[in-house]
């Protein structure tokens, strides 16, 4: 059986872990060449794709610096010849701090990297996939982009900021062949969320009574919507910010 993403080239920021990182192996999974572009030079995610008769390349990539985003795009390009799927997925969580003691550096940091970050890859990843007239494009913006949080101004100014984008930009395209949205995780067990919780098991079981499931996300179920938002069964979804996230927001 010929797995749907076979000959199409998917491109994935911060995949070296967590959610990135199952993303980039259910693409891999499903047919995809896979670049995984991330700031550290980690290249385990690329050896598991290996490993599993996929095939892959691991590009260092700052998502802040325009430089490096655009050449990160064209290895791709080089690499496998076209682009087809991205999932923006590099993203911090900075410092916990209410918004009047939140630093300038702090603001700085974290909408440089999640916000501006997205924006950057987008710029590069559409002329690519308007080349051959047809790509989707998936921004991981967060249950903090739907819905405030106390403590996280600049995180919460960021994950809204990737909705608004991922809207704005999806409509711009829309007869141009390509479908932009967005996920919006919950409480999914990565390493952000166990910088968080310290791992202490109080704090985990916190975040699990708030689900209204009972139980953390798994990086692999997030992974699973992006691959749905990119697959032709979603062909008439675009500008869509999808949460994946327990039922938190529907309390």
């Amino acid at each position: 059986m010929k797995k749907m993403f076979a000959n199409r080239v998917a491109f994935v920021t911060g995949g070296s872990f967590g959610i990135g990182r199952a993303t980039a192996l259910a693409f891999a999974r499903n047919g995809a060449q896979v670049c995984v572009a991330d700031w550290s030079d980690d290249h385990s995610t690329v050896e598991l794709i290996k490993s599993e008769g996929g095939d892959a390349i691991h590009v260092h990539c700052n998502v802040r610096n325009a430089a490096e985003v655009e050449a990160a795009v064209k290895a791709t390009v080089t690499a496998f010849g076209r682009l087809d799927y991205a999932f923006n997925n590099a993203g911090v969580e900075g410092r916990s701090a209410s918004t009047h003691e939140c630093t300038e550096e702090n603001w700085d940091d974290v909408l440089d990297i999640n916000l501006k970050g997205v924006w950057l890859c987008m710029k590069y990843q559409i002329p690519a996939m308007l080349e051959h007239g047809k790509g989707a494009i998936v921004n991981c913006a967060s249950v903090a982009g739907l819905v405030g949080f106390a403590g996280l101004p600049a995180y919460c100014a960021s994950k809204h900021g990737i909705v608004g984008l991922t809207k704005g930009a999806a409509i711009e395209y829309a007869k141009s062949g390509l479908r932009i949205n967005a996920v919006c995780p919950g409480v999914i067990r990565t390493p952000m969320i166990d910088r968080f919780t310290g791992k202490d098991k109080a704090a985990v079981k916190a975040f699990e009574d708030m689900e209204p499931v009972g139980r953390l996300g798994e990086p692999e179920e997030v992974a699973e919507a992006v691959i749905w938002l990119c697959a032709d069964a979603s062909s008439f979804v675009t500008g869509h910010a999808l949460a994946v996230d327990g039922g938190w927001i529907a309390k």
